[in-house]
């Protein structure tokens, strides 16, 4: 392809396998326990933070950096680890980041104070970055071309299913155990993970494999992801036109264009920008961040919706979004067969369509819809995100290099992450806004008492996460009264929001339009050398 980096040349064929050593399902299931330790964590932890919150004595603040202190860690290092996987090898760092993981999450079941939970998580979150890259590197290396789709399907599988997991099973330990059995779970899963790489990984590399380190990049790289993520994370607090929040997104736009400027010139760069001059990897990268953007920017006020709307605890939500979770499950490898018989581009423009769909269909809930409208939206939802997750982590991955797979990996992933906090911070953006534009004229409409300014604001910030301001004591009639001004105009906003995700879907379904088949998966698979 014109403008794409050129392959090492193969030096010969493969050696043969012997015996179990370099299986390709066997290295998926190795790798996908530990994909599956890292993404159940990911859901898993929000469920226990409000018993962290009590048994510690922790703030607010300090609830949000358990969560954000992992988000910024793994965001800032994924790309980074994605190239120390392609230096030092991809068993390598899948494996030190399987033993770190989870190392760091016994850390966090031993500690006595917020403090320590914190920075463990921020280790979690550097030991997380190394290992996902790799283990998409190892199913690159290992899978025939013909049959990567399906490896990266149901390794989206496994994704969706710990996923799904998560606050099911962080429910029932943190209720029938302690909020310190969320990490120790992680300890038997990363053993068993570690043994099993230990015996079945075979290192992969390709003949020109990166020699040296681009240091000034890894800086520059860091410094852009770190002021982006955390402008993201600080912008609902802060306020979009707030000095503080346009001070670190400039910084992270300067940062990008001298990252840029000095990968130009330097002779192995950290991210090969002719890489993007494959117009399907670029797009593929664009629609990551797209659908990223919808599906966790909306999710994020499904599980408001869920608690605090209708009630539910933590385990009945997680099993009210199975519907999602369940398509997800069933769809990856449905999926990944799908594209490997046609090309990714039909499965990724349908996909983005049918999540278009059910944004739109999610923007009509109500504070009263019942479970099978529910139910019905979110199993739209996951049959939309299948190919997508399937789809465009196989163009980025299959369109770069062979020694640039770990890279690309890290691409992938950090593009998830981007869209994600970008689609939070946005849609949380919507959210408030619809709320301080209605909540007043509703609360005055309902003949409910005055507010003083202080306590409008107070009530605002409760109703964008779907929360009731009712004060103790209040009779009956009025605290129905004060719910249901409350919840409408929290519906009301979710509804502006999921409009919002509905669109960026649709420009993500234009964007799918030009991804393509991966052109350097089976060269690539001819260049690796064991």
């Amino acid at each position: 392809m014109t403008g794409q980096i050129t392959l090492a040349k193969e030096s010969g064929p493969a050696p043969a396998r012997t015996g179990l050593r370099g299986h390709p399902w066997l290295t998926l299931f190795a790798v996908a326990i530990g994909v599956m330790m890292v993404t159940l964590d990911g859901t898993i932890v929000a469920v226990a933070n409000p018993a962290i919150q009590k048994d510690l004595g922790a703030s607010l603040a300090d609830v949000q950096w358990i969560t954000n202190g992992y988000l910024l860690a793994l965001a800032v290092s994924l790309i980074t680890a994605g190239k120390l996987g392609d230096r030092f090898g991809h068993r390598q760092t899948f494996l030190i980041g399987i033993a770190g993981f989870a190392a760091a999450s016994a850390a966090i079941g031993l500690s006595s104070g917020v403090q320590y939970v914190i920075a463990f998580r921020v280790a979690q979150g550097l030991f997380g970055a190394l290992l996902m890259p790799a283990a998409l590197g190892l199913l690159r290396a290992t899978f025939p071309a013909e049959k990567l789709n399906m490896a990266i399907g149901i390794w989206g599988m496994v994704i969706g299913a710990s996923t799904a997991a998560g606050p099911i099973v962080g429910g029932l330990l943190v209720e029938n155990v302690s909020w310190q059995s969320v990490f120790f779970i992680n300890v038997p899963v990363g053993i068993i993970a570690l043994a099993f790489g230990l015996f079945i990984l075979v290192d992969h590399r390709a003949e020109n494999a990166p020699k040296s380190f681009d240091a000034v990049g890894i800086l520059l790289l860091s410094a852009a992801m770190f002021t982006l993520i955390w402008a993201l994370i600080k912008a609902s607090e802060w306020g979009w036109g707030d000095t503080k929040t346009l001070l670190f997104l400039g910084v992270s736009v300067l940062c990008f264009v001298l990252f840029a400027l000095w990968e130009s010139k330097v002779s192995e760069p950290l991210i090969p920008l002719g890489m993007f001059r494959s117009l399907p990897l670029s797009a593929g990268t664009v629609l990551m961040v797209l659908m990223a953007f919808a599906f966790m920017g909306g999710l994020f006020f499904v599980t408001f919706y869920l608690q605090n709307v209708h009630g539910m605890s933590p385990v009945d939500s997680g099993l009210h979004l199975l519907p999602l979770t369940g398509m997800m499950i069933i769809g990856s490898p449905l999926a990944g067969a799908a594209i490997t018989a046609v090309g990714p581009r039909i499965p990724l423009v349908t996909g983005m369509v049918a999540t278009a769909v059910a944004c739109f269909g999610m923007s009509s809930l109500t504070p009263g819809t019942g479970t099978l409208q529910m139910s019905l939206w979110f199993a739209l939802l996951g049959v939309g995100l299948a190919p997508v997750m399937v789809g465009a982590t196989e163009v980025i991955v299959g369109n770069a290099p062979l020694e640039l797979s770990g890279v690309a990996g890290g691409l992938q992933q950090a593009a998830m992450q981007v869209g994600g906090s970008l689609g939070t911070a946005v849609l949380g953006a919507v959210m408030a806004t619809t709320v301080g534009n209605s909540f007043g004229d509703n609360w005055a409409r309902a003949q409910l008492p005055a507010l003083t300014p202080e306590q409008m604001d107070l009530a605002e910030k409760g109703v964008q996460v779907g929360i009731a301001p009712v004060q103790p004591g209040i009779p009956a009639p009025m605290a129905e009264s004060i719910a249901k001004v409350a919840h409408d105009t929290f519906v009301d906003g979710m509804s502006t929001a999921f409009t919002v995700a509905g669109c960026v879907a649709v420009l993500a379904a234009v964007v799918a339009c030009f991804t393509k088949r991966g052109e350097n998966a089976a060269a690539g698979a001819g260049a690796a050398h064991i």
